[in-house]
């Protein structure tokens, strides 16, 4: 292990139930008057986005929305979205949702004011330097959901609609200026979303505390990430109006994304393309992998999740561990099987393909290579 790294951590976080109602003063914070409100399609028309609108519109900022967002968005959601801005006049981004509006906001703000095309940013190497960093958009992001983290995250997932690709686009001034988490504004999530966010949460931390990477304060935020998740997501889903859970759950996916920058690896790897290629659930996906991939990981991580496993009160160590993830997965009905997601076996080498250029490849704490990606997603089918 190298003891060197490149540590950056969260921004502003103004988190409790009722806080949405703060919103004109982060505005105000993040030097934004004419904010566009990005939001997904199934969020645009109901009550928790229309009564957002109203708090802007009371405060004089208007009532701006953009909501043509898909649940894996792409560039044409993005040059859509880039649209509306301009032609709006629009000076900031409200990024409001779960992964798939809160990423398209961002990319909003990020591509508004580039001349290059968003795949010149992919992070590779430096490429982010690409960009004209004084172009970038403010952006509050405000998280109807407790999953993906990427409120408070330096980069969005946007799949190329052309190759099936999903790609990642990091820049740091894409990390939001101020966060409003508001557990109340989670409140309403279907039970499969509640399960498939959290379990998403859930795998940013095992797979954080799994990286060989050095990082140890993202180690230690992804193992009380953990435990989070498994005190607190059942109870979520039995009652969506506990909001002492919501809570919780909305923290927990804050720390696994902070927890990610120690690293992300092989679930994520195979996550990513069948995202892409099948449209699936992120999480969900997630969750379906994770089995396969602890088992896969084994000899490289047993010893730490015999820790683990011992401050999470699972008896067993690291095989108590495995055997807690499938149980907890069946708890909240998630399939065991990538089938049962309608992934193929004919796409089997597409995926593989995919995958070994993920950028979640290099955190995986053995190697990935074509061989042993080909038996992991022969084992998730």
């Amino acid at each position: 292990m190298s003891l060197i790294g490149n540590w950056s951590y969260p921004t502003a976080i103004k988190f409790g139930a009722g806080r949405i109602k703060e919103l004109a003063e982060a505005c105000a914070q993040a030097g934004i008057s004419k904010p566009l409100l990005v939001t997904d399609k199934g969020l645009a028309s109901l009550p928790v986005t229309q009564s957002t609108l109203d708090i802007m519109e009371a405060a004089g900022l208007g009532r701006a929305m953009f909501s043509e967002v898909d649940p894996n968005p792409n560039e044409k959601n993005l040059e859509a979205g880039v649209e509306a801005y301009k032609a709006g006049g629009h000076d900031g981004v409200i990024a409001f949702g779960g992964g798939s509006g809160l990423d398209l906001g961002k990319m909003v703000a990020f591509m508004a004011g580039q001349t290059r095309p968003i795949w010149d940013f992919e992070d590779i190497g430096d490429w982010w330097t690409r960009a004209d960093a004084d172009a970038i958009a403010p952006i509050i992001a405000v998280p109807t959901t407790a999953g993906t983290g990427s409120e408070v995250g330096r980069a969005s997932v946007i799949t190329d609609s052309v190759t099936h690709q999903k790609k990642i686009i990091f820049h740091p001034k894409v990390l939001p200026s101020v966060v409003i988490c508001d557990p109340e504004l989670t409140v309403g999530m279907p039970k499969f979303i509640t399960a498939g966010t959290g379990l998403d949460a859930f795998a940013h931390c095992v797979e954080a505390f799994s990286s060989p990477h050095y990082h140890p304060m993202s180690q230690g935020i992804a193992l009380e990430g953990m435990r989070l998740v498994k005190e607190y997501l059942p109870r979520a889903y039995a009652d969506g109006s506990d909001l002492e859970a919501r809570a919780h759950m909305m923290s927990a996916a804050a720390m696994g994304a902070t927890a990610f920058q120690k690293g992300l690896g092989a679930i994520h790897a195979m996550s990513h393309p069948i995202g892409a290629h099948f449209n699936t659930h992120h999480g969900t996906t997630n969750a379906v992998c994770m089995p396969a991939v602890l088992a896969f990981n084994a000899s490289a991580i047993s010893d730490r999740f015999d820790m683990a496993a011992a401050y999470l009160g699972i008896a067993g160590g690291f095989e108590g561990f495995q055997s807690f993830v499938q149980g907890f997965n069946d708890s909240f009905e998630i399939p065991r099987k990538l089938s049962d997601l309608g992934v193929t076996e004919d796409a089997i080498p597409a995926l593989v393909k995919d995958a070994l250029i993920d950028p979640s490849c290099g955190g995986n704490p053995i190697e990935l290579t074509e061989a042993n990606l080909t038996a992991l997603f022969q084992e998730a089918l």
